[in-house]
Parts: structure tokens; sequence; C-alpha cells
């Protein structure tokens, strides 16, 4: 067994079973960006006219880019988007050196904006994916115009209890036990234990969303490296949050120049709720929109409600400068606007 595996965790040579074709939205497109030892696949949508300014997706630990699909859909006439399939993920093949942890994905990131010349990008990022572009904008200011955030998976003291089970996907060995526990659940049974985990209210997903989830359930589960990945990017979370000075996320959302939007659920069982104020706080001059009724996908469940606070950014930045005041939304997805800095 080489260095690259994890014990009882198959090689990635070869898939066991036919892996199906991954879906791709009406209107959307998929294209491969090839760079050295790495393999992006990357999901795009036509801008509704020529010249908007370039916008960058990242998914979060176990998802994909179809994750962003209805905000790219919402904004195609605000920003020209694309969405990334961080390696390992999506229809990106692991990255050649095996490296999952936070930098490493941030590495990705900046060498696809860089080989592909769109930046400056507004930049989004989702829990695994919002600790990605926060490392991203601190280390390569000029690549980020602006920096959504949704649920980041900053370092927290007290982990929630449901966010457990995935942080014990970093403990070596964990991967394959539970793969062998859950060999007998269905794709459908699969869908709606993340569902529960991932969304404050499961039952506003459409039965066509639904099923989309489950087909793409069947597809990850038969890539030989599903558990691979998500056990090296759990390991890197973990790795991430153990890290302190200049190095450490808060630190590092400190340095952050760009207008910053910051997005919490008041259902999110895996990022805490209470971490709110304290990003808020972290990144200077940043607006903050609270939805009491979200889970950890808040693009998902409330994507008009995102793509309306990220218009204003848009608008009140000018997508370079300092952003107006914070604004702070109440529940699920509508809502008076709080006028107030939104720290804690």
């Amino acid at each position: 067994m080489s260095s690259t595996e994890l014990p009882g965790v198959r090689s990635t040579a070869e898939p066991s079973a036919p892996v199906r074709t991954v879906r791709v939205g009406e209107g959307e497109r998929l294209r491969t960006v090839a760079l050295p030892g790495l393999s992006l696949t990357v999901r795009s949508r036509p801008p509704a006219r020529q010249g908007l300014p370039t916008a960058l997706y990242v998914h979060g630990l176990g998802g994909s880019s179809q994750n962003w699909s209805a905000l790219m859909e919402l904004l195609e006439d605000t920003v020209d988007g694309e969405a990334l399939d961080l390696p390992g993920f999506g229809a990106s093949p692991p990255p050649a050196d095996r490296d999952y942890s936070v930098t490493g994905l941030a590495r990705a990131v900046i060498r696809h904006l860089d080989a592909a010349g769109r930046g400056p990008v507004h930049l989004f990022g989702n829990s695994l994916g919002g600790a990605v572009v926060t490392r991203v904008a601190a280390v390569r200011p000029d690549l980020v115009r602006t920096l959504t955030l949704v649920s980041p998976a900053l370092p927290e003291l007290r982990v929630q209890r449901s966010a457990i089970p995935t942080a014990l996907l970093a403990v070596p060995g964990a991967a394959a036990a539970l793969g062998r526990l859950t060999r007998d659940l269905t794709a459908e049974q699969r869908t709606r234990g993340v569902m529960g985990l991932c969304y404050g209210d499961p039952s506003r997903v459409t039965p066509e969303g639904f099923r989309n989830a489950v087909e793409e359930m069947e597809r990850r589960m038969a890539l030989p490296y599903f558990w691979e990945a998500m056990a090296r990017s759990s390991r890197g979370i973990v790795d991430a949050y153990t890290l302190g000075g200049q190095h450490g996320l808060w630190r590092q959302a400190q340095r952050v120049l760009a207008p910053t939007l910051l997005v919490y659920g008041g259902r999110d069982r895996l990022v805490s709720y209470r971490l709110a104020h304290k990003a808020a706080a972290a990144f200077r001059g940043s607006r903050l929109l609270c939805l009491p009724e979200a889970g950890h996908v808040a693009m998902m469940e409330y994507p008009e409600v995102v793509a309306s606070a990220f218009r204003d950014l848009l608008r009140d930045s000018g997508g370079d400068g300092p952003p107006g005041p914070a604004a702070t939304a109440g529940a699920g997805g509508g809502g008076e606007e709080d006028k107030s800095d939104g720290r804690g």
C-alpha cells in the first residue's frame, strides 16, 4: 500500500463499477482545466451580457459546484460566474500530491485563477470552501474583488455536537470504518441524512431537487476515492483549526482587505450561529446577513436572499472600495434590515 492511500480505502486506479456522468443543469456548461498535477472541473453559465465582472464559487466538504447552481443562475445578470469542483470532489479527480489541506485547496484555487487570468474576482465560499477562500483572500488580495462567505468553517472552541461525526473523519481509519458501517444504506437514505444535517428545513427541497441529489449521491459513492477525499479534507479542516500565529484562519480573516459579506444560518448544525458576530468583528468593514431559519447551505435554501445581499454589497462597495453599512436580515429569507455594524 502506498503512503498516499488510507487503510481500508480502495486505490484510485480504476473504479470497481462504472461511474455515471455528472449532472449539468439547463444553461450550464462543464469544462476541464488541466494544470500540472491537477485537473479541475469548472461549471459555468453564460452571463446575461458581456463585460460583467467575474466571480468564482467554491463549495464545502462533500459538496460540488452543483451547490451553487441556483445562486449562479440568479446572479447571471450581475457577474460572469463559474463554480469550481475542488480536487477530489464533484467531477474533479484527486490532486496528484493528495494534498487536501486548506492551504493545498487554496493553492488549487489560486492556480486556477492565475491560469485563467480572470482575477480579480468576486469570490464565494461555503463551509470548507469558506475557509479556503478566506486563505486565498488573505495571501493573494490581488485576486479578490469582494468576498462572500456562507457558513465558513472557521475555528471554534466548542464544536457543535452534530458536527462531531464529520470531525471524526479526520481520525486515521475512521473513514474506512464508517464506510463499512454505512455500506448497507441506500443512496436515498444517505441523501436524507445529509439534507437533515445541512438544511434548516429539508422539506423545502423539491421532489426534483431530491431526485437529483440522490443521483449525485449514487455517482459519488461509486468513486473509488470518495472516502479518501472526505477523510483527508476533514483532516485538513482539523489541522487548520489548530494552526496559530499568522497562518491561523482568524488571523488571516483580519488580513482580508476585500469587502466581505458573511451569511450565517440560525439552524446550522455544522457551523455555529454564535460565530457570526465574531466573524463580523474579524473581517474589517464586513456586513452580516443572519437567516434564523436557514441551515448550513443558505445559498441553496434562500438563494434569492443571498443574491440580493450580494448585489447590495456590490452596489455599496463598487466591487473595489470599502462596503457600506452592514445589514442583518431576519427570519428565513426576508425580514427588515438592521443598519447596525453587525459586530458583537
